[in-house]
């Protein structure tokens, strides 16, 4: 609305912070989406519907990075083992080589300066067009003493989906890179028991992988079987 001393045709104001040019800038942002809740043309009713999220992630961030993670970045050090170090949404990331992983972890638990006392968990990630880097092991530090997060990346290639286990600096480590194993399919070398922990022991496959069927398993323990998407009854 033109105020007394302001044009009708007037543009309205340019200030970054009004919820309209945000959301203006969020619509134009290069994210593509398809699927999710009122897919069309396909039975799928999950609500998955071949749901995808596309956006270009931040692959390197530049110094300073802000908070404290310039400060743990210089105590760790290590800068030949870190391939890069990406900070998003508030949080940190050091992407690991993966021969070096387990000094990187070790530095971080035993440097005063940084002390990172709990491996909180550790996920899988799976990119299939990441080519020679298919497979992502993913490390959650905290630290009980500063009260700080960071985490530690690992790619892999799926020819070679081979990481050091960290059991021997995080005991427990050991049931996550399980099920990290179980789920993605990524070896940690030097594990003591590298069994699986959710799946059947005799389960052949990987099932939170991208390329892992949703349906048409065989679920042996109830005698039936789970319908592919493009064979379950729909509703139009």
């Amino acid at each position: 609305m033109s105020g007394p001393d302001q044009p009708p045709d007037a543009p309205a104001e340019t200030d970054g912070n009004l919820p309209a040019r945000l959301g203006e800038e969020r619509l134009n942002a290069p994210v593509v989406r398809q699927g999710m809740f009122g897919v069309q043309d396909t039975p799928d009713t999950s609500g998955y519907g071949l749901l995808r999220v596309h956006k270009a992630p931040p692959l390197h961030s530049e110094r300073p990075y802000g908070s404290y993670f310039d400060e743990v970045a210089d105590s760790l050090g290590l800068s030949d083992a870190i391939e890069r170090v990406v900070v998003d949404r508030g949080e940190i990331t050091f992407h690991v080589r993966r021969d070096r992983l387990p000094e990187v972890a070790a530095k971080l638990r035993d440097d005063p300066a940084l002390r990172f006392e709990l491996c909180s968990g550790v996920s899988g990630v799976h990119y299939p067009e990441d080519t020679g880097r298919e497979l992502h092991a993913v490390y959650h530090m905290l630290s009980i003493t500063h009260n700080r997060r960071v985490r530690l990346e690992v790619s892999v290639p799926d020819g070679d989906p081979h990481v050091p286990s960290l059991v021997g600096v995080y005991p427990t480590c050991n049931w996550h890179e399980r099920e990290t194993w179980d789920f993605f399919g990524i070896i940690f070398d030097g594990h003591p028991a590298l069994t699986r922990i959710q799946m059947p022991d005799d389960w052949k496959g990987h099932p939170q992988r991208k390329d892992y069927p949703l349906g048409g398993i065989p679920v042996e323990y109830r005698g039936a079987k789970i319908p592919a998407p493009d064979e379950r009854r729909h509703y139009q």
